[in-house]
């Protein structure tokens, strides 16, 4: 017998797998036990908005912080790009919603941000 565990859809499964004796193949296996709950990834840390502005500056889609354009005290015109993401292996912009000056960045680089996160505020 041999004892695997399987995570299918974030299920964790214990299987048990019983060989046949004369040709090796795999003849019956028990019915997997009760889902166990999958270990979860450790949320990120928030991060303090110490001065943060009354303008949000909001992910269009989930992925992975590429890089800063811009930083704290930075002007920005209306469609400045001040994030840039990394969804499905492209580069995506996240761009000034209005004229403003940089108040706060709330993200690093290498994060891994939901769509609709906050990413950096303006004034």
């Amino acid at each position: 017998m041999k004892n695997y565990t399987i995570t299918v859809n974030g299920n964790v499964y214990d299987v048990v797998v019983e060989e046949g004796a004369s040709t090796g193949a795999p003849v019956a296996a028990k019915a997997p036990a009760a889902p166990k709950a999958a270990p979860k990834a450790p949320a990120a840390a928030p991060r303090a908005a110490g001065g943060a502005g009354s303008i949000k500056v909001e992910a269009g889609a989930a992925g992975k912080v590429f890089k800063l354009e811009k930083k704290v005290g930075d002007a920005v015109k209306k469609g400045d790009a001040v994030v840039i993401i990394e969804a499905m292996k492209m580069e995506i912009p996240v761009v000034a919603p209005e004229d403003g000056t940089v108040a706060s960045i709330d993200v690093a680089v290498g994060d891994m941000i939901e769509a609709g996160a906050v990413l950096a505020t303006l004034n």
